[in-house]
């Protein structure tokens, strides 16, 4: 079995320093694809080096196949990383890179010859095995390096941005074979460490998003466990909310009039509107964070119901969708509406928006979210 659990597991550097890993507490299931993601600084990096043992624990328990592996060395841990940077030798072919970690640990060339041939058959390098790196374009070579971590068969796969280095089109491309490599070895676990939310959204079974800052100190490490569309849908706080989703989400200033199981009433801007969320834990009047994704709001007629009148200042134009950018009497200086492409709206003219209550996210005066009462997908 191939489980992974972090059981309150914290790094410190040196003891006059702050945290940079606080009690994380996770769990890595069988045959999962579990992705790390954050802010820069958040010590996503940090914790997948513990799992391959190249970073010691300060402080909890980590648990891999049901051991406890916090003594034990990298080579039997049953793991496997992918670096950012490929490392491959530059004097050995393909496929002497590919074998070089067996041989090193004295394995049977039959078996070698037939893991390796195995593992170039998956990655589709078999045209490549008498080439050197240099003749490699950047994605053959970080082909190469995941193929180097195929043959040792681990229970665990780790992934440290492999795809950081390479260009957009090269990126969506490997990251199909990573997901197509994942359905392939489906009984090993995978843990990947990215920046890039789109990785993480369509490449995880599970994201765990880690806190950065003060917040390491103040909450712990781990901001939100779950499913991408958890964390999209179901933000737990408004650190994730403003994280996940590109552009990120519209946050007003608001209070809260009322709060009834299934809706709360707030007031921002000057407006009036209800939202899907139950805030009956708080009080009437208290400041609070209204949430809205930019793509969730609707553009209706001048004067509609529950609309707001805002001046358009800029559009950009994406092809498939364009981003406008309006101001909002009372609101944030800049409030992000996506629209379908075919919407050619006039800069610098009126438009009216309409936010709707079950599209709507509502955060205490201390960022955590109310819960929504719609049925959402998941």
């Amino acid at each position: 079995m191939s489980r992974i659990e972090f059981k309150e597991v914290s790094k410190r550097y040196g003891p006059a320093l702050p945290l940079t890993i606080n009690k994380a507490e996770l769990t890595v299931e069988h045959g999962e694809f579990c992705v790390f993601v954050g802010p820069s600084g958040c010590g996503k990096s940090t914790l997948l080096r513990m799992v391959a043992g190249l970073e010691e624990i300060s402080e909890g328990e980590l648990i891999i196949g049901g051991t406890t592996v916090n003594k034990l060395p990298p080579s039997k841990r049953g793991v496997a990383m992918v670096f950012q940077s490929y490392a491959l030798y530059p004097h050995m072919t393909v496929a002497e890179n590919m074998a070089f970690g067996l041989r090193i640990l004295g394995a049977d060339r039959t078996a070698i010859d037939r893991k390796v041939k195995a593992a170039a058959d998956i990655l589709q390098l078999g045209p490549l095995m008498n080439r050197l790196p240099k003749e490699l374009s950047g994605g053959q070579r970080q082909r190469v390096a995941i193929g180097r971590a195929i043959v040792k068969e681990p229970k665990v796969f780790l992934f440290d941005e492999p795809l950081s280095n390479l260009d957009a089109a090269l990126r969506v491309q490997t990251r199909l074979e990573i997901a197509k490599l994942h359905r392939e070895l489906g009984s090993a676990s995978m843990i990947y460490v990215t920046h890039d939310q789109v990785e993480a959204m369509t490449l995880a079974d599970k994201i765990v998003l880690l806190h950065t800052g003060d917040l390491i100190q103040e909450r712990g490490s781990v901001a939100q466990t779950g499913s991408p569309m958890m964390l999209y849908h179901r933000p737990a706080s408004l650190f994730v909310a403003e994280f996940i989703g590109s552009p990120k989400m519209n946050i007003l200033s608001a209070k809260l009039i009322s709060a009834e199981h299934s809706h709360a009433v707030v007031e921002v801007a000057g407006h009036r509107l209800n939202a899907a969320v139950d805030a009956r834990h708080l009080a009437a009047g208290a400041s609070v964070k209204l949430g809205i994704r930019p793509e969730h709001i609707v553009l209706g007629e001048e004067g509609a119901p529950a609309s707001i009148q805002v001046a358009l200042e800029h559009v950009e134009r994406l092809g498939d969708a364009s981003l406008l950018y309006v101001n909002l009497p009372g609101g944030p200086s800049m409030f992000t509406v996506r629209v379908e492409g075919s919407v050619r709206p006039v800069q610098g003219t009126s438009l009216s928006l309409r936010l709707l209550p079950d599209q709507l996210h509502l955060f205490d005066s201390a960022g955590l979210a109310c819960t929504r009462t719609v049925e959402l997908p998941t």
